[in-house]
């Protein structure tokens, strides 16, 4: 299994022993350390990752972090474990922060079996940052957050790589984090800047609140629209042979698909709808008609320009009990589970890539 399918795994048994893990060292053993194996380290190795990793702070003696994991000898990454019911952000990290100043290691961690918190010295060097570059949840992850965790894994470890694009990272959900905070509580001085824009009279207290609730809705309604207008050039009417893909048409809220007693095909609406969503997630890059479907047994084929040879993804959902998503990444075809149909929007950035790699 790919890390992909491992921190999938992991995320799933999570979810049935959640209830189960009450104290720091059943969230080592159930969480931290499946996780720690999850990018590729032997945890039974200790020349590799070290647990109660000791060594002499200034005047604190004998304190332990509690793992310490090396790559080709380098001390890499330290990690603090906090049990599972911890609330990071209140956590403290004190030996964390002081083992990171005197050792080589360039990145923290700081978990509690569900949530991990990456930090290094961006700010100011050999001095452990306030704020992580990185958070990944196991309960709450996308296709981001996956490409950003790949980095860390055994095999493709590298500090330059993963530092090049860490400030970036760092700020950038920092931003997401403000804008999420400003679309629900928009703060006085942007509902002025906004309203200032139509409303040509006295800006007074009374005003704000009256345009606070209206342009709060408004910016939601916008993000709506957006998303409703990709949908709408996915389902743009594309003409074609006889053996050409099936297509929704404009309006049209079902399609009839007879079923072909020859191959024993039939094309289901759950497919018709999960092909739509990938034209949707595409058209960024490509004109939607250049995407099609192909139906076969076994699967649903997503094409560009209906050749095999430049596969988008393959929709798996044959299965009563479970449908997944497989996509071409890295000259590989890698499956995802779906627990919902529009689980397929999380791995948007994984099928954009899938067609820019033909372009």
């Amino acid at each position: 299994m790919d890390i992909t399918q491992k921190i999938a795994a992991l995320a799933s048994r999570a979810q049935e022993q959640i209830d189960h893990i009450v104290n720091e060292e059943a969230t080592k053993n159930a969480m931290v350390m499946p996780f720690i194996q999850s990018l590729g380290y032997d945890v039974f190795n200790p020349t590799e990752v070290l647990p109660e990793f000791t060594a002499d702070v200034g005047l604190k003696k004998g304190e332990k972090v509690d793992y310490a994991i090396k790559n080709e000898g380098v001390l890499s990454i330290l990690i603090e474990c906090k049990p599972r019911t911890t609330d990071l952000a209140n956590a403290q990290f004190s030996q964390l922060y002081r083992y990171f100043n005197c050792t080589e290691a360039k990145f923290a961690i700081l978990t509690n079996g569900i949530e991990y918190r990456f930090y290094s010295d961006l700010d100011d060097a050999n001095k452990l940052d306030t704020r992580p570059f990185f958070t990944f949840r196991l309960t709450d992850y996308n296709e981001r957050d996956i490409e950003e965790l790949k980095k860390f894994a055994k095999p493709v470890f590298n500090v330059d790589t993963i530092l090049s694009t860490a400030n970036r990272l760092k700020y950038t959900n920092l931003a997401m984090t403000s804008f999420s905070k400003l679309m629900k509580e928009p703060p006085r001085d942007f509902i002025k800047f906004i309203a200032q824009d139509f409303f040509d009279g006295r800006m007074t207290q009374q005003v704000l609140d009256e345009f606070t609730p209206i342009i709060r809705d408004a910016m939601a309604q916008h993000i709506k629209e957006q998303v409703s207008q990709r949908l709408k050039l996915a389902l743009a009417t594309t003409s074609g042979e006889e053996s050409s893909p099936i297509i929704a048409q404009p309006g049209q809220d079902n399609i009839e698909v007879p079923l072909k007693a020859e191959d024993e095909i039939v094309t289901t609406q759950e497919e018709i709808d999960g092909y739509n969503m990938v034209r949707a997630i595409v058209a960024s890059e490509v004109a939607p008609e250049r995407v099609y479907m192909r139906d076969a047994k076994s699967y649903c084929a997503i094409l560009l320009d209906d050749n095999n040879r430049k596969p988008i993804c393959r929709l798996h959902f044959n299965s009563k009990t479970l449908k997944r998503l497989e996509i071409r990444q890295d000259d590989q075809q890698v499956k995802h589970d779906l627990a919902t149909l529009t689980d397929i929007f999380s791995h948007s950035e994984a099928l954009l890539a899938a067609v820019k790699s033909y372009e």
